[in-house]
């Protein structure tokens, strides 16, 4: 996820300083940036909800192996 983040925030550099500034700086600016280019930012925002959805896969299957006893230990 960090890769394709950093991925959109170039692209906002690119696109002008004060878009990398404020997508650094101001919470949520970097979605708006990927709603107004979104046929530049589609495959890395994408990707990184991908990601996201193996984190949470991850983290819950964790969860459940640890309250269940199965983990060694």
């Amino acid at each position: 996820m960090l890769v394709f983040a950093i991925q959109i925030l170039i692209m906002a550099f690119k696109t002008s300083v004060g878009w990398g500034i404020a997508s650094l700086l101001i919470p949520f600016v970097i979605i708006v940036f990927v709603a107004k280019n979104w046929e530049a930012t589609k495959t890395p925002f994408l990707r990184s909800l991908m990601a996201l959805v193996v984190v949470i896969l991850g983290t819950a299957l964790g969860m459940f192996v640890a309250m269940s006893g199965a983990a060694p230990q």
